[in-house]
C-alpha cells in the first residue's frame, strides 16, 4: 500500500515544520486527535502512542518518530497495531504558492492472505481520510496564525 497526500500552506516552512514535529500540539489544533502519549521524548527521536477518530470510530497506534530537521522531514515507523510497519514521511518544500508539505505512507501489509484489505480500507478508508484532515486542520491553523485570508 502506498499513499500521498498533500498540501500547500502559506505560513512560515520553519513554523510548519516545528508543528508538524511537535506531537504534542497536534490533539490542540487537530479536532480529530484524542491525545499523544509519549513513552520515550528526546529533541530528534519519540516513541508515542497516538490516538485519532475516523468518522467517530477510535483508532489508535504506536510509532517511533525522527525528525531530521537536516533534510526537513519527520518520519515514523508504526510500531504496533494493523499498521505495524509502515512507513511514513512527512516532507516539505518552498514553492513559490506557499509551502509544499506531502505525507506519504508505505505499507507492506504483514498477513499476506488479507493484503487485497490493505489499500481500500488501510489506505483509502483510515490513512487517506486521516492525513487529508490533518493536513487541512493544520493549514487552517498554521494559515490562521500567520494572518494569511
Amino acid at each position: 500500500m502506498h499513499t500521498t497526500t498533500a498540501i500547500t500552506m502559506r505560513a512560515p516552512l520553519a513554523r510548519i515544520f516545528e508543528t508538524a514535529a511537535d506531537l504534542s500540539g497536534w490533539p490542540k489544533i487537530l479536532p480529530h486527535y484524542r491525545y499523544i502519549h509519549y513513552y520515550e521524548r528526546g529533541p530528534v527521536r519519540n516513541i508515542v502512542k497516538m490516538a485519532a477518530t475516523r468518522s467517530g470510530l477510535p483508532i489508535a497506534w504506536t510509532s517511533e518518530e525522527i525528525i531530521d530537521r537536516d533534510k526537513m522531514e519527520v518520519r515514523f515507523t508504526h510500531l504496533k497495531a494493523f499498521t505495524k510497519g509502515m512507513h511514513v514521511v512527512w516532507r516539505f518544500r518552498d514553492t513559490p504558492a506557499g509551502v509544499h508539505v506531502e505525507i506519504i505512507h508505505d505499507l507492506r501489509f504483514r498477513v499476506p492472505a488479507l493484503q487485497w484489505l490493505s489499500d481500500p480500507v488501510i489506505g483509502t478508508f483510515f490513512i487517506d481520510h486521516i492525513a487529508h484532515r490533518t493536513l487541512r486542520c493544520m493549514k487552517n491553523h498554521l494559515e490562521a496564525e500567520a494572518g494569511v485570508q
